[in-house]
């Protein structure tokens, strides 16, 4: 803890009220952390609150906070320019800092005659160059699309020298190479079709679509049919190229996505780069330790673009930005035209955010070793229920009964994220003889964690302390649960997941009341799974051992009744005692039978039960 919290609290009460920036900084008078507010008093102080709520970079930071300096600006605008600026001069330890050291990639169309159009890492001093490009992929499948649409060739070759020698490659029979090796193509020719692909780059395809159509019908028109077939056949393999992309759309204006992802302590930001209505550039980039989002999203952005990057007309966000007016203006003045920043909620723009999130997600993903969607949804949850990690060992159990016989418990696991069904666990209550589905639900737990208390006990399952216990049910399996863990002296987080009227999952309940779930978030997909696996788990163990009593019970050996029926029966009436209760309409009714062999039921019930 800070000793210093006192004072840093009291001076924070005198500070103004007005947008400023300010200065954290450690006991060697060192800036840690730059931050910008349009109320100085009220952010600075949220971060010396008494009961704060500080994600971990952030706990972390105030730790090491000595003192601070503030600088009054005239408008939060001012002081969002003032925080960019103040960031570049001193690169404090906690604030996002991008590195501009990685290697850049380059297309290249090498000096004419019959130019090649290659994927480069590092910049060539001949030829004409395009990029730089931050992700060698695209660099790569760019360079290689343009070939494969143009079949230029792509071999060792060396032209005009190598024309006429030796046989064509296999890429001219499979026409993926227009065959220069054989002489047919003129330098001429050659350079016009180097042109187009290299307009194909630069422009998109709607535009190279466009000058071709135009080109091909002036041959036509001239009685030229084999440039028009040329030119119809090169159409034909463009518009297949754009219809093979996914992500292109041929009207959208230049835009970028940008969407972040956090997972394990961890966050990554994904930039997807659209141009001429088509996949332009990529870039990936490591945050270091995560924060809020909404604050991580507009430090990124401020400095991505603040460092003389291209900055398009539309910047598709994935999450809110505190000041989005202000940040529009930042990069207007610094583009020179105008700037659209948004987080939209539906159409194609949502889609591209949902591109960068999953660009974002996946490359984090692999630098924590778990999927996306898995990590995702733990992290989430984490938060959601306050957890100081994500729970990657999840038990939840369910209780399942017809009244007071064949009374069962389901215990399930999820192993990050997973299900692990080799950890499962089915319980027969022996304790309780009536249906109580809470002391059933004590039951089960106390003789799960006396296993776990074991010291002779070599069940795997068993012996491993979960990191979150989820109940099938609401606070009073809540409570029912906590008495026991309190009683056995064991430490694990519980929550009950309540369903709504429709049996879909709808809140997780704590002690503090009940905790909504959007469905629309990952942690909602992994608790709705969860909490269908272990009822399906319950019942259906409960199911079997019904049906072995059913069979017991010897009421298949009416004439008449069959497994279905006797099951109908018993689910009915519950019970045998209620079963020997009812009248022959009664059973005849409930089971769907004719009132002879309703008959045949009784009396066996009256007579051998």
């Amino acid at each position: 803890m800070n000793e210093r919290l006192d004072y840093l609290r009291e001076k924070t009460y005198l500070l103004t009220t007005a947008p400023g920036v300010y200065q954290m900084k450690d006991k060697t008078g060192h800036i840690i952390y730059i931050g910008k507010a349009k109320n100085l008093r009220n952010r600075v102080s949220s971060y010396f609150a008494k009961t704060p709520n500080h994600t971990p970079k952030v706990a972390k930071m105030v730790e090491n906070v000595y003192d601070y300096d503030f600088i009054v600006t005239t408008s939060e605008y001012e002081a969002l320019v003032l925080e960019c600026s103040m960031i570049k001069q001193h690169t404090p330890k906690y604030n996002i800092l991008l590195k501009d050291d990685k290697g850049y990639s380059y297309i290249r169309i090498s000096p004419p005659p019959y130019s090649r159009i290659t994927a480069e890492m590092q910049k060539p001093k001949t030829g004409e160059i395009m990029g730089p490009y931050t992700s060698s992929f695209v660099a790569k499948q760019a360079a290689a699309e343009v070939s494969r649409v143009f079949m230029l060739p792509t071999c060792k070759r060396q032209f005009p020298r190598d024309i006429g020698k030796g046989r064509p490659c296999l890429n001219h029979h499979i026409k993926r190479c227009m065959g220069v090796c054989m002489g047919n193509i003129s330098e001429e020719e050659y350079a016009k079709i180097i042109d187009e692909a290299v307009d194909y780059i630069k422009n998109g395809s709607e535009a190279s679509v466009e000058r071709m159509t135009a080109q091909m019908n002036e041959a036509a028109e001239r009685l030229d049919f084999e440039l028009a077939a040329k030119l119809r056949d090169r159409i034909s393999a463009v518009s297949r190229a754009a219809d093979s992309q996914n992500i292109i759309a041929e009207k959208l204006p230049d835009t970028d996505a940008v969407a972040i992802a956090r997972n394990s302590g961890e966050a990554c930001a994904a930039v997807i780069m659209y141009r001429n209505g088509r996949l332009f550039d990529r870039e990936e980039v490591f945050l270091g330790e995560e924060d809020s989002e909404t604050v991580m999203m507009e430090d990124f952005i401020i400095q991505y673009y603040g460092s003389g990057r291209e900055i398009p007309r539309n910047i598709v966000l994935g999450t809110d930005v505190e000041s989005p007016e202000d940040v529009e203006r930042f990069f207007r003045e610094r583009s020179g035209h105008a700037v659209d920043v948004m987080s939209p909620q539906r159409g194609r723009y949502m889609r591209l955010a949902e591109i960068a999130k999953s660009n974002a997600e996946e490359y984090l993903s692999i630098k924590v070793g778990r999927t996306a969607r898995e990590i995702s949804a733990l992290e989430e949850l984490a938060r959601m229920l306050g957890l100081k990690k994500p729970p990657l060992y999840i038990e939840s159990y369910d209780i399942s009964n017809l009244g007071s016989s064949d009374m069962v418990a389901g215990m399930i696991v999820f192993e990050n994220g997973r299900p692990c069904k080799k950890m499962y666990k089915k319980f027969s209550i022996k304790e309780n003889v009536i249906q109580n589905d809470l002391a059933c639900m004590q039951e089960v737990l106390r003789r799960r964690f006396k296993h776990y208390l074991d010291p002779e006990e070599t069940d795997e399952g068993f012996k491993r302390l979960p990191d979150l216990i989820l109940l099938d049910g609401g606070k009073n399996q809540l409570a029912a649960v906590n008495e026991v863990l309190w009683e056995l002296d064991i430490t694990v987080p519980v929550f009950g997941m309540v369903k709504d009227n429709n049996h879909r999952t709808r809140a997780i309940t704590s002690d503090g009341g009940e905790i909504g779930i959007s469905e629309t978030k990952s942690a909602f997909l992994l608790v709705t799974r969860i909490q269908d696996e272990v009822h399906h788990f319950a019942i259906t163990y409960q199911r079997n051992k019904h049906r072995k009593s059913t069979f017991e019970l010897g009421i298949t050996n009416v004439k008449g009744i069959g497994e279905k029926k006797a099951m109908k029966l018993l689910t009915h009436f519950k019970t045998v005692e209620n079963l020997k209760k009812a009248t022959v309409e009664e059973i005849a009714q409930a089971g769907g039978i004719s009132q002879s062999v309703a008959n045949d039921v009784y009396e066996f019930v009256q007579n051998s039960l």
